[in-house]
Protein backbone atom coordinates (compact mmCIF):
# COMPACT_ATOMS: atom_id res chain seq x y z
CA UNK A 1 0.00 0.00 0.00
CA UNK A 2 1.40 3.31 -0.88
CA UNK A 3 1.31 5.94 1.98
CA UNK A 4 -0.77 9.24 1.61
CA UNK A 5 1.19 12.13 2.51
CA UNK A 6 0.15 13.67 5.40
CA UNK A 7 -2.50 16.97 5.03
CA UNK A 8 -0.82 18.83 7.93
CA UNK A 9 2.61 17.96 6.15
CA UNK A 10 1.18 19.32 2.88
CA UNK A 11 -0.03 22.53 4.04
CA UNK A 12 2.96 23.28 6.09
CA UNK A 13 5.35 22.64 3.33
CA UNK A 14 3.12 25.13 0.93
CA UNK A 15 3.17 27.75 3.79
CA UNK A 16 6.98 27.57 3.79
CA UNK A 17 7.17 27.72 0.46
CA UNK A 18 5.13 31.08 0.29
CA UNK A 19 6.90 32.65 2.91
CA UNK A 20 10.27 31.50 1.19
CA UNK A 21 8.61 33.58 -1.65
CA UNK A 22 7.66 36.59 0.11
CA UNK A 23 11.15 36.78 1.79
CA UNK A 24 13.44 36.33 -0.95
CA UNK A 25 11.43 39.07 -2.39
CA UNK A 26 11.87 41.37 0.46
CA UNK A 27 15.72 40.97 0.15
CA UNK A 28 15.55 41.08 -3.91
CA UNK A 29 13.47 44.12 -4.08
CA UNK A 30 15.62 46.06 -1.21
CA UNK A 31 18.26 45.24 -3.31
CA UNK A 32 17.00 46.14 -6.62
CA UNK A 33 13.66 47.80 -6.59
CA UNK A 34 10.49 45.91 -7.88
CA UNK A 35 11.21 46.65 -11.39
CA UNK A 36 14.67 45.57 -10.98
CA UNK A 37 13.46 41.87 -9.73
CA UNK A 38 12.22 39.86 -11.96
CA UNK A 39 10.06 36.57 -10.98
CA UNK A 40 12.60 34.32 -12.04
CA UNK A 41 15.19 35.78 -9.79
CA UNK A 42 12.73 35.31 -7.08
CA UNK A 43 11.53 32.15 -8.16
CA UNK A 44 15.76 31.08 -7.64
CA UNK A 45 16.47 32.73 -4.49
CA UNK A 46 13.37 30.64 -2.87
CA UNK A 47 13.81 27.44 -4.34
CA UNK A 48 10.86 27.56 -6.46
CA UNK A 49 9.40 27.70 -10.23
CA UNK A 50 8.25 31.19 -11.24
CA UNK A 51 5.00 29.44 -12.24
CA UNK A 52 4.51 28.55 -7.82
CA UNK A 53 4.98 32.29 -7.40
CA UNK A 54 2.11 33.13 -9.97
CA UNK A 55 -0.28 30.20 -8.22
CA UNK A 56 -0.05 32.09 -5.05
CA UNK A 57 0.42 35.49 -5.77
CA UNK A 58 -1.31 36.14 -9.11
CA UNK A 59 1.31 38.44 -10.46
CA UNK A 60 4.57 40.42 -9.20
CA UNK A 61 2.53 43.07 -8.17
CA UNK A 62 0.49 40.80 -5.87
CA UNK A 63 3.63 39.71 -4.69
CA UNK A 64 4.76 43.60 -3.86
CA UNK A 65 1.02 43.72 -1.53
CA UNK A 66 2.11 41.48 -0.03
CA UNK A 67 5.45 42.15 0.75
CA UNK A 68 4.19 45.98 2.04
CA UNK A 69 1.46 44.40 3.90
CA UNK A 70 4.13 41.74 6.04
CA UNK A 71 6.83 44.36 6.56
CA UNK A 72 3.67 46.85 8.01
CA UNK A 73 2.12 44.30 9.86
CA UNK A 74 5.55 42.83 11.20
CA UNK A 75 6.80 46.68 12.31
CA UNK A 76 3.37 47.18 14.08
CA UNK A 77 3.72 43.74 16.26
CA UNK A 78 7.51 45.48 17.20
CA UNK A 79 6.49 48.53 18.05
CA UNK A 80 3.55 47.45 20.00
CA UNK A 81 5.43 44.79 21.88
CA UNK A 82 7.97 47.31 22.79
CA UNK A 83 5.41 50.05 23.93
CA UNK A 84 3.56 47.61 25.88
CA UNK A 85 7.02 47.44 28.25
CA UNK A 86 6.32 51.04 29.55
CA UNK A 87 9.08 52.64 31.26
CA UNK A 88 10.42 49.43 31.38
CA UNK A 89 11.36 49.10 27.83
CA UNK A 90 14.31 46.63 27.55
CA UNK A 91 16.94 48.34 25.45
CA UNK A 92 18.54 44.63 25.13
CA UNK A 93 15.65 43.23 23.32
CA UNK A 94 15.64 46.02 21.02
CA UNK A 95 18.92 45.92 19.97
CA UNK A 96 19.64 42.81 19.37
CA UNK A 97 16.59 42.65 17.06
CA UNK A 98 18.39 45.31 14.22
CA UNK A 99 20.09 42.52 12.55
CA UNK A 100 17.11 40.52 11.86
CA UNK A 101 15.04 43.69 10.52
CA UNK A 102 17.81 44.71 8.55
CA UNK A 103 15.73 43.62 5.03
CA UNK A 104 12.71 45.36 6.46
CA UNK A 105 14.33 48.08 6.33
CA UNK A 106 16.26 47.93 3.05
CA UNK A 107 12.75 47.40 1.61
CA UNK A 108 11.38 50.13 3.31
CA UNK A 109 14.57 52.97 1.62
CA UNK A 110 14.71 51.36 -1.80
CA UNK A 111 10.51 51.87 -1.60
CA UNK A 112 10.88 55.07 -1.17
CA UNK A 113 13.41 56.01 -3.25
CA UNK A 114 12.27 54.26 -6.20
CA UNK A 115 8.68 56.35 -5.48
CA UNK A 116 6.49 53.18 -6.54
CA UNK A 117 3.21 54.68 -7.63
CA UNK A 118 0.95 52.26 -4.43
CA UNK A 119 4.30 53.94 -1.93
CA UNK A 120 1.07 56.11 -0.90
CA UNK A 121 -0.78 53.04 0.39
CA UNK A 122 2.13 51.63 2.46
CA UNK A 123 3.01 54.92 4.10
CA UNK A 124 -0.73 55.26 4.86
CA UNK A 125 -0.89 51.78 6.20
CA UNK A 126 2.08 52.56 8.94
CA UNK A 127 1.08 56.34 9.86
CA UNK A 128 -1.80 54.08 10.91
CA UNK A 129 -0.28 51.84 12.79
CA UNK A 130 1.83 54.24 14.27
CA UNK A 131 -1.20 56.10 15.69
CA UNK A 132 -2.09 52.86 17.17
CA UNK A 133 1.21 52.00 18.88
CA UNK A 134 2.00 55.90 20.08
CA UNK A 135 -1.72 55.49 21.68
CA UNK A 136 -0.51 51.90 23.88
CA UNK A 137 2.44 54.32 24.32
CA UNK A 138 0.94 56.90 26.47
CA UNK A 139 -1.42 54.48 27.94
CA UNK A 140 1.14 52.13 29.09
CA UNK A 141 3.36 55.17 30.58
CA UNK A 142 5.94 55.90 28.03
CA UNK A 143 5.08 58.37 25.86
CA UNK A 144 3.86 61.62 26.59
CA UNK A 145 0.37 62.84 25.43
CA UNK A 146 -0.04 65.29 22.89
CA UNK A 147 -2.21 68.37 22.09
CA UNK A 148 -2.04 66.94 18.05
CA UNK A 149 -1.47 63.16 18.30
CA UNK A 150 -1.72 62.85 14.69
CA UNK A 151 -0.18 65.55 13.90
CA UNK A 152 2.87 64.51 15.97
CA UNK A 153 2.88 60.90 14.54
CA UNK A 154 3.18 61.68 10.78
CA UNK A 155 6.42 64.38 11.47
CA UNK A 156 7.89 61.84 13.74
CA UNK A 157 7.16 58.98 10.98
CA UNK A 158 8.06 60.60 8.40
CA UNK A 159 11.71 62.06 10.08
CA UNK A 160 12.35 58.03 10.36
CA UNK A 161 11.85 57.25 6.93
CA UNK A 162 13.79 60.15 5.98
CA UNK A 163 16.56 58.58 8.28
CA UNK A 164 16.38 55.33 6.02
CA UNK A 165 16.34 56.97 2.70
CA UNK A 166 19.47 59.05 3.78
CA UNK A 167 21.02 56.40 5.52
CA UNK A 168 24.06 56.30 3.31
CA UNK A 169 24.89 60.73 4.80
CA UNK A 170 24.52 58.87 8.33
CA UNK A 171 27.12 56.36 7.28
CA UNK A 172 29.09 59.29 5.90
CA UNK A 173 28.89 61.67 8.93
CA UNK A 174 28.05 59.55 11.82
CA UNK A 175 29.87 56.43 10.96
CA UNK A 176 26.83 54.20 11.50
CA UNK A 177 24.67 51.84 8.82
CA UNK A 178 21.15 51.84 9.29
CA UNK A 179 20.46 49.51 6.08
CA UNK A 180 23.07 46.95 6.39
CA UNK A 181 25.09 47.20 9.24
CA UNK A 182 25.97 44.20 11.50
CA UNK A 183 26.27 46.12 14.74
CA UNK A 184 23.40 48.56 16.53
CA UNK A 185 24.19 52.17 15.15
CA UNK A 186 25.17 53.26 18.38
CA UNK A 187 25.61 57.27 17.45
CA UNK A 188 22.29 57.12 16.12
CA UNK A 189 20.80 55.33 18.71
CA UNK A 190 21.76 58.25 21.63
CA UNK A 191 21.04 61.15 19.54
CA UNK A 192 17.25 60.10 19.12
CA UNK A 193 17.15 58.60 22.54
CA UNK A 194 18.13 62.42 23.55
CA UNK A 195 16.07 64.59 20.95
CA UNK A 196 13.45 62.65 22.29
CA UNK A 197 13.78 62.12 26.10
CA UNK A 198 15.52 65.01 26.74
CA UNK A 199 14.61 67.44 24.04
CA UNK A 200 16.75 70.09 22.03
CA UNK A 201 14.89 73.55 22.60
CA UNK A 202 14.24 74.69 26.93
CA UNK A 203 10.78 74.32 28.20
CA UNK A 204 10.23 78.40 27.75
CA UNK A 205 11.49 78.22 24.10
CA UNK A 206 8.75 76.25 23.60
CA UNK A 207 5.80 78.00 25.32
CA UNK A 208 6.76 81.28 23.54
CA UNK A 209 7.01 79.58 20.29
CA UNK A 210 3.81 77.77 20.90
CA UNK A 211 1.86 80.74 22.04
CA UNK A 212 2.87 82.58 18.39
CA UNK A 213 1.90 79.34 16.17
CA UNK A 214 -1.22 78.88 18.30
CA UNK A 215 -2.41 82.64 17.68
CA UNK A 216 -1.35 82.24 13.42
CA UNK A 217 -3.43 79.14 13.45
CA UNK A 218 -6.60 81.10 15.08
CA UNK A 219 -6.02 83.91 12.77
CA UNK A 220 -6.06 81.75 10.09
CA UNK A 221 -9.41 80.05 10.70
CA UNK A 222 -10.74 82.29 13.59
CA UNK A 223 -14.46 80.78 13.54
CA UNK A 224 -13.58 77.12 12.13
CA UNK A 225 -15.36 77.77 8.77
CA UNK A 226 -14.95 78.86 5.63
CA UNK A 227 -15.58 82.05 4.29
CA UNK A 228 -18.72 81.26 2.96
CA UNK A 229 -20.09 79.76 6.04
CA UNK A 230 -19.04 83.03 8.29
CA UNK A 231 -21.02 85.17 5.37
Amino acid sequence: MVAQPDRREEANAERGGVERIRDAAIELFGQHGVNGTSLKAIAERAGVSPALIIHHYGSKDGLRVACDQYVADTLLALKTDAVRQGPRLDPVMLTSQIAEFRPLMRYLAKTLVDGSPHVNDLIDKMVEHAEQYTEEGVAAGLVKPSANPRARVVVLFLFAMGSLVLHEHFKRLLGVDLIDGDEPPVAYLQAVLEIYCEGVLTPGTYQNVRSYLDQLEEQSDPKGGSDDERD
